[in-house]
C-alpha cells in the first residue's frame, strides 16, 4: 500500500470556540499600571532636582536665600510687664438711714458726676422728727423769755429789799437752764436735718454706675452689709504692673530725667489699647517674686480699659541712638548662643556669633558681632550649613518681619 494512502492514526480534534464569558480588557489594566509607575518616577526625579537645587561650576550645591543688610537706626527701648487695670476710686453706696426706697434716679451703666441724685429714701419719718425738734425749740424759747422777765422783776425787788438774794440767784440759774435747753433743741434740729438729707443720696464721685443691687420699694437699713450700687471711676484709670527688680535702677534713673510714657496692649499683645504715663513705684520689692509694682495713669477716653482687666504693659525708657539692627528673623539660637548667617562676596554663608542687646517687635539690636552693610540671611536659614554656597536675593525687612519690623524705628 502506498504511503500516501496510509491512514493517519492521530485523530484531528476540531478547535473549541472561545468561551463567551472569558474576561476582556486585561491589557488596559497593565497599561494603566505602567503609566502610574512612570508618573511616580518622573515626580520623584523632579522633586529630587528641586531639593538638590542648582549647582555652580565647581559642582557646589546652591541654596536660594533671602538677605537683608545690617543697618544703623535709632531704636526705642521698652520694658514689658503684665499689668492689671485698677480704678482710681471705687465707691459702694450704702444708706445711712433706715427706710423704704421711694425713687431711683439713675440707669445701670450711666456716667454720673459728683452731686448727681441717685436714690430717695422715704423722708417722712425724718421730716416729722425735724418738726418735733423745731416745736420743742419754740417751746423752750418761750419759757426762757418768761424766766428772763421774772428774773428782771426779782432783781428789782431784791434791790428794794423785798426778797432775799437767794431767790434772785435761783431765778437766774433757771434762765441758764433754759439757755441750755435751747442749745440742745438747736442741735436736735441740726441732727434731724442731717438725717433728712441722708434720705436724698447723691453720687460722691465722678464715675460709671454698675448693676443695680436694690429695687424701688425695698426697705434698707444702715446696718446692711451689701450696698445699693457701686460707682467706679474709669476716666482716668490706673494700671498697676510689675517689673523685675533688676530693671529698677534704669527706671529710677529715667524717672529723674523725664516723665515716662506707658502703653497698654491686649492680652495677645497685638492691639494697642491706650497710652498713658508712669505715676510712681511701690515702696518695696516683693521678695517672693523678685518684682516691684509700678502704677501708671491713662485718660481712657475711648473706654478701652476696664477695672480688673489684664493687659500687657510697655514702659518706654529711652532711644538707643545709632544702634546696629537686623530683623529678628536673622537671629538663630544654637548651643553656643545666638548667631546669624552672613553672606560674603563669594556668595557663601558663614556663621557669625552675635550678642543681642534687646529686641523690639520684629527688630533686634545687636551689641556685638556685626558691622553695618553686611548681608544677613533672613529667609531660608534652616537649609544652610556653614560654608554653603547660596543664591542671595534681597528681601524688604518689613515684609520679612511681618510688615511692622521697623515701624517704630527712627533711622
Amino acid at each position: 500500500m502506498p504511503v500516501s494512502e496510509v491512514p493517519n492514526p492521530v485523530k484531528q480534534i476540531p478547535a473549541e470556540p472561545a468561551a463567551e464569558n472569558e474576561p476582556k480588557g486585561h491589557g488596559w489594566v497593565w497599561v494603566l499600571l505602567v503609566l502610574i509607575v512612570v508618573a511616580a518616577v518622573i515626580t520623584y526625579r523632579m522633586r529630587s532636582r528641586g531639593e538638590t537645587g542648582t549647582k555652580n561650576a565647581s559642582g557646589d550645591q546652591l541654596v536660594s536665600v533671602g538677605v537683608a543688610a545690617v543697618r544703623r537706626a535709632d531704636m526705642p527701648y521698652y520694658l514689658t510687664g503684665l499689668g492689671s487695670v485698677t480704678a482710681f476710686n471705687t465707691v459702694t453706696v450704702r444708706t445711712r438711714v433706715d427706710g423704704q426706697i421711694m425713687k431711683i434716679y439713675f440707669q445701670e451703666g450711666q456716667f454720673v458726676r459728683a452731686g448727681d441724685p441717685l436714690l430717695e429714701i422715704d423722708p417722712r419719718p425724718y421730716q416729722v422728727a425735724l418738726d418735733q425738734a423745731e416745736g420743742q425749740l419754740a417751746k423752750d424759747v418761750a419759757t426762757q423769755k418768761d424766766a428772763q422777765i421774772d428774773l428782771g422783776r426779782y432783781q428789782q425787788l431784791w434791790q428794794e429789799g423785798v426778797i432775799p438774794r437767794q431767790q434772785v440767784d435761783t431765778q437766774q440759774a433757771l434762765v441758764g437752764q433754759y439757755d441750755g435747753a435751747i442749745q440742745s433743741d438747736k442741735a436736735q434740729i441740726e441732727n434731724a436735718k442731717l438725717q433728712l438729707s441722708y434720705c436724698h443720696i447723691v453720687s460722691p464721685i465722678d464715675g460709671r454706675i454698675g448693676l443695680r443691687l436694690v429695687d424701688p420699694g425695698n426697705i434698707v437699713h444702715a446696718t446692711d452689709t451689701n450696698g445699693m450700687l457701686v460707682i467706679t471711676q474709669v476716666k482716668p484709670i490706673a494700671v498697676i504692673f510689675t517689673l523685675p527688680e533688676d530693671d529698677l535702677p534704669q527706671v529710677v534713673s529715667e524717672m529723674h530725667r523725664q516723665t515716662l510714657s506707658v502703653e497698654a496692649y491686649s492680652r495677645d499683645d497685638n492691639t494697642k489699647l491706650a497710652s498713658g504715663k508712669l505715676l510712681t513705684l511701690d515702696n518695696q520689692i516683693d521678695q517672693t517674686t523678685g518684682t516691684i509694682r509700678l502704677k501708671s495713669q491713662f485718660d481712657n477716653d475711648n473706654l478701652m480699659l476696664w477695672p480688673n482687666q489684664f493687659v500687657n504693659v510697655r514702659l518706654y525708657l529711652s532711644v538707643r541712638r545709632g544702634a546696629i539692627v537686623v530683623p529678628s528673623a536673622a537671629v538663630q539660637k544654637g548651643t553656643q548662643g545666638a548667631f546669624v548667617y552672613i553672606v560674603g562676596s563669594d556668595n557663601k554663608a558663614d556663621v557669625q556669633p552675635v550678642q543681642v542687646d534687646f529686641s523690639e517687635g520684629n527688630v533686634s539690636a545687636i551689641r556685638e558681632g556685626l558691622r553695618v552693610g553686611e548681608q544677613v540671611v533672613i529667609d531660608g536659614a534652616d537649609k544652610l550649613q556653614p560654608g554653603a554656597a547660596v543664591v542671595p536675593h534681597a528681601i524688604n525687612p518689613n515684609q520679612a518681619a511681618g510688615g511692622n519690623a521697623s515701624s517704630e524705628l527712627h533711622p
